[in-house]
């Protein structure tokens, strides 16, 4: 099982030369071949070992030299790239011998707790081109130039789209092609190194999204590996019958190959121990673990897939207890972040979609009186096995400004993304997001009124930042009320919450955060979902003394359509709505107030 531990796959760099060792089992023989003996096909053939696997060592590779493998099965000769191969010189060129673990010392960097996360969702091709010509492609060393921007603004974790080299220069990046190399248009191997180690200074964790539910579908040397296949299908790494399908086509990995169990497996442990990530968010699980019928109301299950998930997050908690393993399984399902001995999948925490979905449909409402203030209570209250950390919320994600939508202030006010309206609202699911119970996250550039839809060949525009860098202020403060550096807040990094007052007729929802090391320090949040701006609204709250304002969305500070609201105090008062106590305060419209004791 532990080959990398053990005998290793792909080119292994020794002290003289170069190992070579690759999984053909349907081959009749193996040759490498490459800028080491001027690509002659026959000069190094690997020798056979056990269970299908071949090798051979080469004194005059060395790292830097680009190869391939020479495979023959029968009368087939098949020229592939390595299936391990850490570098590519592109998707469709040839592997290059590297030693990732050399000039990489250990950061010994620790990932935050997960109360305190705070996730920025980074595509690293269209996240910073600042400096480049039109038509370049942003890449982890142009990206690297904005990490103190997020350290300022109070980020904790980055999570990476996928990175896995692709095919051409732009993608999403869920198309992977060559699943160990890192794409070559982002800089490769070491600009990936770069990257992690500048955001490790910084005191910013990196969570890389991987992409196990199926490979390709274009460019990937992995398909008909060895010659061998069946029904005309993926061949040694994929199923090749009914189970082979998937939304990208049929390309899923054969989940019950031990072979290709340790391919994935060996994938994930280099993210984590190789290139020191912090933790893994694995794409569409639901895929992994159910199979695709005609009626997706009624997949069943695909066991081997099931069980797979569960041998690699045993593993990858062993190994990595500081680390975090995110699903994005779509299915609301407590069993994904169940515990493994309860016959659960062992992730630490998953995407949910009930929270993006009630709170965009909240605020996408355009009247009042169609305002359902009970989705918002829905979408706070939800957790999994009593975890409220077992869930990443957020109100904008790759998938959700995209496929057809659009940035959320772009869905509130169609072509006026800066619009009073849009403004007020996109940010008022800013507040819920980050005073909601869950580990939050933004997508790249919500912090600045980003507009439109996203797509991997538009760049962010960085002018944005300082036109609504009173807003970009809001995101900072709320951040930093939320990832535990401000003891003041401490509340919201609990799991306890509590709705204080709910009025469907004003739509104000107030409610409380606590931690339960600190049930004297709660936190009141309180949201106005319409157009009223309200004074002197009372409310109850649980504990006496004085509360003062910690955070107003009415400061003309973030933004002068703000205006309007600037009390930063509150009276106190008597008894009210069966609590010992109450304030007066006033709330802006489709605003937001945060009270600390």
């Amino acid at each position: 099982m532990d080959r990398i531990g053990n005998l290793g796959m792909g080119a292994i760099v020794g002290d003289n030369g170069v190992t070579f060792r690759v999984w053909a089992p349907n081959a009749n023989s193996v040759f490498v071949m490459g800028s080491f003996n001027d690509w002659k096909e026959d000069e190094y053939p690997l020798e056979h070992e056990n269970g299908g696997y071949w090798a051979v060592h080469v004194d005059e590779a060395g790292e830097g030299a680009e190869y391939k493998y020479v495979i023959y099965n029968g009368d087939n000769k098949i020229t592939k790239n390595d299936p391990y191969a850490r570098k590519v010189t592109n998707s469709v060129g040839n592997s290059v011998v590297i030693n990732l673990r050399k000039d990489w010392e250990n950061h010994n960097f620790q990932l935050p707790s997960f109360n305190k996360l705070v996730i920025y969702e980074m595509h690293i091709g269209t996240f910073n081109r600042e400096g480049l010509n039109e038509g370049e492609v942003g890449d982890f060393f142009t990206a690297a130039k904005r990490l103190d921007y997020l350290r300022d603004l109070g980020i904790t974790a980055i999570e990476i789209m996928p990175v896995m080299e692709f095919a051409g220069d732009q993608s999403w990046g869920y198309n992977p092609a060559h699943p160990f190399a890192v794409e070559s248009a982002y800089g490769g191997p070491d600009g990936l190194k770069h990257f992690i180690f500048e955001a490790h200074t910084r005191g910013i964790a990196i969570i890389m999204d991987v992409v196990y539910n199926h490979f390709g579908p274009s460019d990937i040397d992995l398909w008909q590996f060895d010659g061998w296949q069946e029904n005309d299908l993926g061949g040694i790494y994929f199923y090749n019958d009914y189970k082979a399908k998937t939304p990208w086509g049929e390309n899923r990995p054969d989940y019950g190959r031990k072979e290709v169990r340790n391919y994935i497996r060996d994938n994930a442990l280099m993210w984590l121990d190789d290139y020191q990530c912090d933790g893994l968010r694995f794409d569409a699980t639901a895929v992994i673990r159910f199979m695709q019928n005609e009626d997706p109301q009624n997949n069943a299950t695909l066991e081997e897939g099931y069980r797979f998930l569960q041998q690699l997050n045993g593993e990858l908690r062993s190994k990595f207890p500081g680390k975090i393993l995110i699903a994005e399984d779509l299915k609301a399902d407590p069993i994904v972040t169940s515990d493994i001995k309860l016959n659960g999948l062992g992730f630490h925490t998953q995407w949910g979609l009930g929270f993006v979905n009630h709170i965009r449909r909240v605020l996408l409402e355009i009247e009042d009186k169609h305002r359902n203030l009970q989705l918002v209570v829905e979408s706070l209250f939800l957790s999994f096995n009593n975890d409220v950390f077992q869930r990443v919320i957020f109100t904008e994600s790759h998938d959700e400004v995209a496929n057809g939508s659009a940035r959320l202030p772009e869905e509130i006010q169609p072509g006026e993304a800066d619009g009073e309206f849009a403004k007020k609202k996109s940010t008022l699911g800013a507040i819920t997001l980050m005073t909601a119970p869950g580990i939050p996250m933004i997508f790249q550039g919500q912090e600045f009124i980003t507009y439109g839809s996203f797509t991997d060949t538009e760049p962010l525009d960085w002018g944005r930042q300082a036109e609504f860098n009173g807003i970009s202020r809001m995101y900072q403060d709320l951040i930093r009320m939320r990832n535990g550096r401000d003891e003041a807040t401490v509340g919201l990094t609990g799991q306890q919450t509590e709705t204080l007052h709910f009025n469907q007729d004003t739509l104000v929802l107030a409610y409380s955060r606590t931690h339960i090391d600190h049930q004297d320090r709660p936190v009141i949040v309180v949201l106005n979902f319409s157009h009223e701006t309200y004074t002197d609204y009372q409310l109850g709250v649980p504990l006496e003394g004085s509360w003062n304002v910690k955070f107003n969305s009415g400061w003309k500070g973030y933004d002068e359509d703000f205006a309007g609201t600037e009390n930063m105090s509150v009276s106190a008062q008597g008894p009210f709505e069966k609590k010992p106590r109450s304030v007066k305060l006033d709330i802006p419209a489709f605003g937001g107030i945060i009270l600390i004791r």
